[in-house]
């Protein structure tokens, strides 16, 4: 009698879709529960109420949506003319400039906030000396400008990034036909070009206005009055003056609902915006000359000196003695000793949890963009719906939705008891960072001919031999490119990890926080630093690596 072989991809589709089940969509399942049904009361909907009734509480949602909104209109103007410069014209020190950019948007925008606090609060440096020897007053940089400008020079390289691409990838035989129609200029930009990278645009304006939706620690710190969304969710979930999980729990569903909503908006304008290009011949780069040549360098040195003033301006004060929130004479590396001696664990853990967070990523994406991509049923489709979801879920809502679903208390005992404890800090990376490798490899994915894998299946290899062998390696640029982003932002990580972390398990980020909070600039700034100098360690890393994956 023959023995059935066992369909490995069938076991890996029911395995992914357990594992989702109980750590993400139970977590979510029992926050809902928890905002609408008490012991004493059953089901009911006074805490929604509670939320719209009130305008101290709808106002933060406004506010959120507002400063979102603001701040993915500001990168795409920003972005949109830098990336079309330097697509376009050969620009003097291109490929620095490409690096800053890049290293300008990988710290948390906390940390630009506490240092142009630095730069531009009420005793900032450029605000003294502005009002000392020019007599100019500056206005303070608290509140929603604050948050604003923060947002805007952090994040608008993730809109560059993309807009870059796609215009590198516009066919220049579309551009000489423009012109021959006397399209050329401006007229030629918003008429031809725009319309043409418009669907990566809104990709990474969606990017954006999701970054800034979840974002804790920037309007925390810089927002004084200005209350946003994450602060009232965490205020309401740890606060000192008092605390209401289950307020917590349904403002946090408000905040799932709102978020999708903006998710589903985009897709929609961006399907039907959608287009495709041969792209058989690249546009060539001019040089820029006269004065549009200098204006145009202008624009762009200035954009990039400001957005990487606020890692710089903390590298520099790292060295600078201090005491508590005064930079005093002299330098030394007093700052990175007591980071060291008082933040051992906190800077392991920064490496530790990443890189653990990481290597689950990347084989959970490079297995489900195969079934998502290559096993088509209705089981991975919902496995592709559900690892969607956390791109769009603000981190305090994940934090809190881990700690219901995994920590006694309110809302009756869990399946684990993993608060506080490192298993749990692994999943919250593993859930909002898989998104980013997972989209890159599957697109990857995607563009690659199933015929090869079908050669190596007829020749008897196995299908988990084919998939290691042969499709793994032809994935691996669409990994590494995936896998960057994850790092990045894994390291940096706290809207999450300041709910999930304790003593032991604080990351550089939460004690980057901590200190801050305390008035311990020196110690900040020696950890800010430090990140920086991780984060661009590991882009060589990936960089090196990704040069030695050659595509077959």
């Amino acid at each position: 009698m023959k023995r059935r072989s066992i369909d490995i991809w069938k076991v890996f589709t029911i395995l992914i879709l357990l594992s989702l089940l109980l750590f993400l969509v139970y977590p979510i399942l029992k926050l809902l529960i928890l905002a609408v049904y008490k012991d004493s009361v059953g089901f009911t909907l006074e805490e929604f109420k509670t939320f719209f009734s009130k305008p101290y509480y709808f106002n933060t949602l406004l506010n959120s949506l507002k400063v979102s909104f603001a701040a993915t209109i500001c990168t795409i103007l920003i972005a949109t003319p830098v990336a079309y410069f330097m697509s376009m014209y050969k620009i003097k020190g291109n490929a620095v400039l490409n690096i800053l950019i890049v290293i300008s948007s990988m710290s948390a925008p906390f940390i630009g906030a506490y240092s142009w606090i630095l730069l531009l609060g009420r005793s900032g440096v450029i605000t003294r000396f502005m009002a000392d020897h020019l007599g100019i007053v500056i206005t303070d940089i608290y509140g929603f400008g604050g948050i604003l400008l923060v947002f805007s020079l952090q994040l608008y390289p993730l809109i560059f990034l993309y807009a870059k691409s796609a215009m590198e990838n516009v066919d220049a035989s579309v551009l000489e036909a423009s012109e021959n129609l006397g399209v050329v200029g401006l007229k030629r930009f918003f008429k031809v070009i725009l319309p043409l990278i418009l669907p990566p645009v809104l990709a990474g304006g969606l990017l954006v206005f999701m970054r800034c939706m979840s974002d804790f620690g920037t309007p925390m710190l810089i927002g004084e009055g200005y209350r946003t969304f994450p602060v009232l969710i965490y205020n309401e979930f740890v606060g000192e003056i008092g605390t209401n999980q289950s307020f917590a729990s349904a403002i946090s569903v408000i905040a799932i609902v709102f978020t999708t909503l903006v998710f589903l908006i985009q897709k929609k304008i961006s399907e039907k915006s959608s287009y495709s290009s041969n792209f058989l011949h690249p546009v060539q780069k001019k040089k820029a000359k006269g004065i549009k040549g200098v204006l145009i360098h202008i624009l762009i040195y200035i954009v990039v000196f400001m957005s990487i003033l606020p890692q710089a301006y903390l590298i520099f004060t790292s060295f600078k003695n201090t005491s508590g929130k005064i930079f005093i004479d002299g330098y030394s590396l007093n700052s990175y000793h007591t980071a060291f001696s008082r933040m051992g664990t906190a800077i392991s853990n920064t490496i530790v949890f990443p890189i653990v967070a990481l290597i689950i990523i990347i084989v959970l994406s490079l297995i489900i963009s195969y079934l998502v991509v290559r096993k088509k049923n209705v089981l991975t489709g919902i496995i592709d719906i559900f690892t969607m979801i956390p791109f769009i879920l603000p981190g305090v809502v994940v934090g809190i939705a881990l700690l219901q679903g995994f920590s006694n208390g309110v809302g009756g005992s869990s399946l684990f008891v993993w608060g506080g404890t490192v298993n749990i800090i692994i999943v919250s990376f593993v859930i909002r960072r898989m998104p980013y490798t997972l989209r890159s490899t599957s697109s990857t994915l995607q563009s690659m001919p199933i015929v090869i894998e079908e050669a190596a299946l007829s020749l008897g290899a196995s299908k988990l031999k084919t998939f290691i062998t042969i499709t793994v390696p032809m994935m691996a640029r669409g990994v590494i490119s995936g896998a960057i982003l994850s790092f990045v932002t894994l390291i940096s990580e706290l809207s999450t990890s300041i709910l999930l972390t304790n003593v032991r398990t604080k990351t550089m980020t939460v004690a980057i926080y901590t200190e801050v909070v305390r008035g311990n600039y020196g110690v900040a700034a020696a950890l800010s630093a430090m990140l920086t100098a991780f984060t661009i360690i590991a882009l060589i890393i990936f960089n090196i690596i990704g040069n030695r994956k050659k595509p077959i």
